[in-house]
């Protein structure tokens, strides 16, 4: 499977994660099995941030309008999402 594939199958299953007109979707990192059966994925997608700093007193919050998100897949040889974790940068 090509690395185009793997982030197009992404893509279609995590539209949704986020209300953007573009999330800027990316392919983080991709691995292979050994049997080449399954491919570990990390992507990256960009949505609303919605735990913006309110006063200076609450340091560990943010001013960015975007908060960038990291999930991590595995996709089987027929292009079926197969498991799917939170992953956080």
């Amino acid at each position: 499977m090509k690395l185009n594939e793997l982030l197009e199958i992404a893509i279609n299953e995590l539209k949704d994660f986020s209300t953007l007109s573009n999330p800027d979707f990316r392919l983080e990192q991709a691995e292979s099995t050994e049997e080449g059966s399954i491919w570990e994925i990390v992507v990256s997608y960009l949505i609303e941030n919605t735990n913006k700093r309110l006063s200076s007193k609450r340091s560990y919050m943010s001013d960015f309008q975007y908060d960038r998100m990291y999930k991590k897949l595995k996709i089987n040889d027929k292009k079926e999402i197969v498991g799917f974790y939170i992953y956080n940068n």
